[in-house]
């Protein structure tokens, strides 16, 4: 017979982890001797090693006790499910990381990694982070709601980062956030812009414009300079 600090002891946990496996029923409580403390056989110290070693390979403690008392058969049956969702959790994990790894760096945590990318080029052309999160939560909304086309949207966008022109337009147009809705510059960057459309695409989803509304009310995407501009354009 072995006391509680020496069956911890053999099997290589804490006292507090067998009074934990005595609560949940995964190992019996034995009876206490005259003295009032509790007498452990060699068969307990076997059954907390398999305990701990099924706890350690990552086997929830609900599904211990099942397993101990299984056959060879439906132990490994079990073991191949055990590993299934442990390989599904696995990856849900890393998903969050690449997640929590964006927004270390400064990306978007709730934008997809397309849409992240094109935040990190704007920001590395110059954009300011007022425009950065105009973008942002533009995009977030989009893609919720309007998944398909915001892509095609997104694609465009970034292929027209691409040409220099629209690269410095776009950057007159985030300064311009400030100006007043008088200012003279307008008119020319609004020529500009517009001869500039003039070659793109007409094909491109036109979408909800209601959603588009919305998404832009909600990032702010406006003020009196720019909503001249619009007219302009």
């Amino acid at each position: 017979m072995i006391t509680i600090g020496q069956l911890a002891r053999y099997a290589g946990v804490t006292i507090k982890a067998v009074r934990h496996y005595h609560k949940v029923g995964l190992l019996v409580e034995p009876q206490r001797d005259a003295s009032g403390y509790r007498r452990y056989t060699a068969q307990d110290a076997i059954d907390l090693v398999k305990i701990r070693t099924l706890a350690e390979a990552g086997v929830p403690l609900a599904r211990v006790r099942e397993l101990l008392g299984a056959g060879e058969e439906e132990f490994a049956s079990s073991i191949v499910e055990i590993d299934e969702a442990l390989r599904r959790r696995s990856e849900e994990i890393r998903l969050a990381r690449e997640r929590v790894g964006r927004l270390r760096a400064g990306n978007g945590l709730f934008v997809s990694s397309e849409a992240a990318a094109l935040l990190d080029l704007l920001r590395d052309i110059g954009v300011s982070e007022r425009g950065i999160r105009i973008e942002r939560d533009v995009w977030m909304l989009m893609q919720t709601v309007a998944p398909v086309a915001a892509q095609v949207w997104l694609d465009d966008k970034t292929s027209a980062l691409a040409d220099p022109e629209f690269r410095a337009i776009y950057l007159s147009y985030d300064a311009a956030f400030e100006w007043a809705a008088d200012d003279p510059r307008l008119p020319g960057l609004a020529a500009r812009a517009a001869a500039w459309f003039v070659g793109r695409p007409a094909d491109l989803p036109v979408g909800d414009p209601e959603v588009a509304r919305l998404a832009m009310e909600a990032a702010g995407a406006s003020s009196p300079a720019w909503d001249r501009m619009a007219r302009l354009v």
